[in-house]
């Protein structure tokens, strides 16, 4: 198969930027879906409702484009890895904190903080990777490094599965300073980005004037990421309490089941992105998100366990599908100069705005007899349909170089000096 061809045309030095920024998001993710399955236990304990529990998500999700927006201008100033090594010890740190958490507005304190620290690491991880790769292994590196995303919700997953019985809610936080650990493996084997490198000699535009005249692209942007994390949120941070609560099954069965549909999700990204490098980013996407509307009812309202765990396998492969070329899409479509910030601020902002989703499902469920199948069914046909409107209809910039982009933005710099003597 060309992708694996093209896999193996990277150099041991890419491999390892590739492997940093795929761990990098996994184990960010891993940190982040924690808290998913223990909403429940940590509402008994404090006290409350899962509604109550649910606004840490929420804010956790509310701060990520904080965190975009500081540490992806610091990515452009300074560098992606030493960025993205910080942005790993404190979301590692702040995880491990929440453990120790003596009420509910402390743990929502720490998870906002967290939020920040996670809100950084996306952008930067894409941006290091894909500067640093040839153009024809674009596709298939960015369905890798999207699957971060749900391999960190299939560590999370087994991590409930074998040791919430023993350890508990707070010792699953605990568990998550181990990513710090990723720091050992970047600083030793990991070079800076050679794109970033060739433009650290060139001068820095402000972002004001990077962005000028693509105010359109980034407000579409926005809108697209908001559509996808609606589709991605909507299916995943209130499915383990659909399980537990609406179907009665317990933490063994529920988490058998979130580790089927994360293996599909990883599936589906790494097929989509792969696919994406021939049939182009847009197309590849829409036809994922399509593909997950006939897999909703079987998501929802099969009969049995295993034929649960079958539609939320599938629904994770054409989600997460459609989410393997974003990485690639959007470094792709980012203005030259500010790429370690453009992607991560637009993915963060659409964040931003999807930020209530598990709380508003929450509350749409409560509404209809606490019906959690019916609040997701109704919210993932309806963000499907957005996400290949807004894809289909949108911008595409496969294959761009960046090396010409930094170039052209040399010269373009240079000619303003002159004219400016």
């Amino acid at each position: 198969m060309s992708f694996i061809d093209d896999l193996r045309s990277l150099s041991s030095e890419q491999r390892h930027t590739v492997a940093a920024s795929y761990l990098g998001w996994t184990l960010d993710a891993f940190d982040f879906f924690i808290l998913v399955f223990v909403l429940k236990d940590i509402a008994t304990e404090f006290s409350t409702s899962v509604e109550s529990v649910s606004i840490a998500i929420f804010l956790t999700l509310a701060a990520r484009p904080f965190g975009a927006f500081m540490f992806g201008m610091a990515a452009d100033r300074f560098g992606r890895r030493p960025v993205m090594m910080i942005n790993i010890v404190l979301y590692s740190l702040l995880e491990f904190a929440s453990g120790f958490s003596t009420s509910l507005t402390m743990l929502i304190a720490l998870r906002f903080l967290y939020g920040i620290a996670m809100g950084g690491e996306w952008g930067i991880g894409a941006s290091l990777a894909m500067e640093s790769i040839p153009e024809r292994a674009r596709g298939i590196v960015s369905g890798l490094l999207q699957a971060g995303y749900p391999s960190g919700y299939l560590l999370a997953s087994v991590l409930y599965f074998l040791l919430f019985p023993v350890i508990g809610w707070r010792g699953m936080f605990m568990v998550g300073v181990l990513p710090a650990l990723l720091v050992l493996y970047i600083r030793s084997s990991v070079k800076e980005s050679p794109v970033f490198t060739a433009t650290e000699r060139s001068e820095q535009p402000s972002l004001r004037r990077a962005l000028k005249g693509n105010c359109v692209l980034l407000l579409w942007a926005v809108a697209l990421m908001s559509a996808f994390n609606f589709f991605s949120h909507g299916t995943q941070d209130v499915y383990p309490t659909f399980l537990e609560v609406q179907r009665g099954f317990d933490s063994h069965v529920t988490g058998a089941i979130a580790i089927v549909y994360n293996i599909g999700a990883i599936l589906g990204g790494i097929v989509f992105g792969a696919w994406s490098q021939t049939v182009g980013r847009r197309r590849a996407i829409v036809v994922a998100a399509l593909l997950a509307i006939p897999s909703a009812w079987l998501w929802v309202y099969a009969p049995s366990a295993p034929l649960l765990a079958m539609g939320a396998f599938l629904m994770q492969f054409f989600v997460q599908g459609a989410w393997g070329v974003v990485p690639a899409h959007l470094t792709e479509l980012s203005p030259p100069q500010v790429r370690g910030t453009f992607p991560g601020v637009a993915y963060q902002l659409g964040n931003l705005i999807a930020s209530g989703n598990a709380t508003f499902l929450v509350w749409l469920a409560g509404r209809w007899n606490n019906d959690y199948g019916l609040a997701m069914l109704v919210e993932i046909v309806t963000v499907a349909v957005a996400v290949a409107l807004l894809a289909g209809f949108g911008f595409e910039r496969q294959n761009r170089s960046f090396t010409a982009q930094v170039e052209a933005g040399d010269n373009v710099m240079a000619s303003r000096r002159v004219a400016a003597e």
